[in-house]
């Protein structure tokens, strides 16, 4: 970005800038992700309280502003608080806002878990609503997620409305690490001899037409191994996700109908599945079916795809051996399972 001199005079500190992350809205009950909702929205506007000193606002505006700092938010100031922090700063600024969201369907994925997700759709769908749609402070926004949940109606009659998903050519270098910028990163630690492995565990994603490493695991591997030469490569992964998927995915071995042990034998011998692959699945209707489950894993890393089928079905496959360990200790855990309760020895 810094070569692209005429990009960065266009849009380097020319926008005022609010950004969230709702990947810490983790709860029980929808009082509690309400709760952090309104922490969230808190913790951004205090950046902000130069705007209690501003001449450009009036008492109105600065009453209004001090209802954003509230931590007992009424729920229509919760669901105007992004659309108002936009208009505040328009006035301050004269200048239009740029709204970033990072990890919006987090908060649906975690109240389908815990039974309020419809409560939890109304609210987020009346936030995003109010910043989004009409919204006269608005420069462009952008929202991060992995699912798509283009059905969810959380983003009803949003205009101008553009999808990147990890099917598009469109950016799909920049979903993660080309091979060229790991072997730069290597050679830069020192590290070039571990090449190989590195490309062996955390290798193998395709997004659009690109073939991509996960940044997470390539950056850890290289902190870590900076430190310890010799050190084994880790499941990263591991310690960032829930695996709630891949559980369910593992357990459908034992339902009829839904995932046979030969095609999860393929996945685990390094051989592929051709499946539908439904980009729109809601969380409502999440597990409802294999084609969903098939969906999901696709979508959040656990399966890669290998190229597409004159029909439009995906080639999926286990993208690398971090992802075929964590794969291969829950086939494990479940057959030690099943001994326990048929009361034969634990292996």
């Amino acid at each position: 970005m810094s070569k692209n001199a005429e990009l960065c005079e266009q849009y380097l500190g020319q926008y005022p800038v609010i950004s969230i992350s709702l990947k810490g809205i983790d709860a029980d009950s929808y009082a509690q992700a309400r709760a952090q909702i309104v922490k969230t929205m808190n913790r951004e506007a205090r950046r902000f309280q130069f705007l209690l000193e501003s001449t450009k606002l009036t008492s109105i505006d600065k009453d209004l502003y001090r209802e954003l700092l509230n931590r007992n938010m009424a729920e229509d100031t919760i669901t105007s608080s992004l659309q108002e922090m936009t208009e505040l700063l328009e006035i301050h600024y004269g200048q239009k806002v740029i709204v970033l969201i990072d990890e919006y369907d987090v908060p649906l994925e975690k109240a389908h878990e815990n039974g309020y997700y419809h409560e939890m759709v109304l609210l987020l769908r009346n936030l995003f609503g109010n910043v989004l749609k009409t919204n006269r402070s608005l420069a462009f926004a952008v929202l991060t997620g992995c699912l798509r949940i283009a059905k969810e109606s959380i983003f009803t009659g949003l205009n101008n409305f553009k999808v990147y998903s990890i099917t598009n050519m469109e950016f799909d270098e920049t979903f993660g690490f080309t091979d060229a910028e790991v072997r730069e990163m290597l050679q830069y630690y020192e590290l070039i001899d571990k090449y190989e492995e590195v490309k062996e565990w955390y290798d193998g994603y395709r997004f659009g037409n690109t073939e991509v490493y996960c940044p997470w695991d390539v950056v850890n591997y290289c902190s870590d191994h900076v430190k310890y030469p010799n050190a084994a490569p880790e499941n990263y992964w591991m310690n960032t996700s829930g695996n709630n998927v891949m559980n369910r995915f593992i357990d459908s071995v034992q339902q009829p109908d839904m995932l046979t042990k030969a095609e999860l034998g393929w996945l685990v011998n390094g051989e592929t599945v051709v499946k539908k692959i439904d980009e729109t699945v809601t969380y409502d209707d999440l597990y409802s079916t294999m084609d969903h489950l098939w969906s999901t894993l696709f979508m959040t890393g656990y399966l890669t795809q290998k190229g597409k089928e004159v029909d439009g079905r995906y080639c999926l496959a286990i993208p690398n051996q971090e992802i075929k360990n964590i794969v291969t200790e829950r086939i494990l855990t479940l057959f030690r399972n099943d001994v326990r309760k048929d009361g034969r020895a634990v292996l």
